[in-house]
């Protein structure tokens, strides 16, 4: 197609603030959303994620030399702004296709990839592909993106020479916000954080709302398609992200939970973030979901979903024990202990990869799936 176009074309000229893209967000806690975003801003996010993505630490950042795969469906939210940054700096691109594990593996090795991006669902099935066959995958860097990165898998990911660092980022703000990054005496677990604003954005915690994240950047949608959505999104002038957040004293962003998810129970406010990060570090856990279900007597309990790891098989006992050991140590609240573990083969996904609580909420009735548990 390149060689049959002509060298000569003349491009127009238009306005950079004409609408270049637009898509729906995935709606993972709640309905579609159609976002609008300008020429002039993706050039804006291109520009900042480029420069902040190039000045990581050796072995967390990118040169013209790397070699770039996306692992996330390129319809959603720009392929994360790579492809224009890539392109920009005259990188090598690999397109993987499907997102089979030893595809990308094979590509990985046969084709010299060493930059990637991905939800935490695929990077645990990468990293189970080369467990299994006892590979060491690195050189590889990937920024983990969509949901919380566990620090388990990072763990994990980091044992098959992958360095996994979380961005953070939604349909509406282009997407990357912010990004992580650790030095050599940091723990794993640094890189599990949200991260670092990139140039051009302003973070902040609206403490009137919970302690919800907001936003400024000249990136971000001017609003959706519905005009009384873009007035919630924008109120008081601020992009509201929706996601309960703390700034750490060195500045970066640690996501507490989608304010959508949290789990009000017995007056206290359960993260199902940190719930899931709990029972994922358990042996024998490959992932892990929690959410809130409806309570005559509390408001909400927790509902954990557990999808088991290969090798000996983890027992609902196992798991219930080792998080009443953590509220007893008040490591977590006591109201936090799930009222019951549900296992499954997978867990439900939207077409991006994320899971899909709405589903989980509908699936974990009490009376269908736990009653007496």
């Amino acid at each position: 197609m390149i060689k049959a176009g002509d060298p000569g074309f003349a491009f127009d000229d238009f306005d950079e603030n004409a609408i270049a893209t637009t898509f729906h967000t995935t709606g993972t806690t709640g309905d579609p959303k159609q976002v609008f975003f300008s020429h002039r801003q993706l050039v804006l996010h291109t520009l900042a994620a480029a420069t902040t993505i190039a000045n990581q630490p050796v072995g967390q950042n990118v040169t013209r030399r790397d070699v770039y795969m996306p692992m996330t469906p390129m319809f959603h939210v720009h392929a994360w702004g790579m492809p224009f940054i890539a392109t920009m700096l005259g990188m090598k691109q690999v397109y993987p296709g499907r997102y089979d594990p030893a595809t990308l593996l094979a590509l990985k090795r046969n084709e010299g990839v060493t930059y990637s991006y991905c939800v935490p669902t695929i990077l645990r099935m990468v990293v189970d592909a080369a467990k299994a066959n006892a590979w060491d995958v690195g050189p590889w860097t990937m920024m983990i993106g969509g949901s919380a990165l566990p620090e388990a898998l990072a763990q994990e990911a980091e044992e098959v020479g992958i360095i996994a660092l979380s961005g953070y980022g939604m349909s509406e703000t282009g997407p990357v916000v912010t990004l992580a990054r650790s030095q050599p005496e940091d723990t794993v677990g640094v890189r599990c954080r949200a991260g670092f604003p990139l140039p051009l954005v302003e973070v902040a915690i609206d403490q009137a709302r919970g302690g919800e994240l907001t936003l400024r950047a000249p990136w971000l949608t001017q609003g959706y398609s519905q005009q009384h959505a873009s007035d919630a999104l924008w109120d008081g002038g601020r992009l509201h992200t929706g996601d309960i957040a703390e700034i750490d004293a060195d500045g970066a962003v640690r996501i507490v939970d989608r304010l959508k998810d949290v789990i009000k129970t017995g007056g206290e406010w359960v993260s199902s973030i940190e719930l899931e990060a709990l029972l994922t570090a358990e042996p024998g856990v490959a992932e892990a979901a929690v959410v809130g279900i409806p309570d005559a007597r509390w408001g909400e309990r927790p509902i954990a979903f557990v999808v088991r790891a290969a090798g000996p098989t983890v027992s609902e006992e196992a798991l219930r024990e080792a998080v009443v050991a953590r509220a007893l140590t008040g490591a977590i609240s006591r109201y936090a202990v799930p009222d019951a573990i549900h296992f499954c083969d997978a867990l439900p996904r939207t077409s991006v990869g994320k899971v899909d609580k709405k589903a989980l909420k509908e699936t974990a009735h009490p009376s269908a799936l736990f009653a007496g548990a």
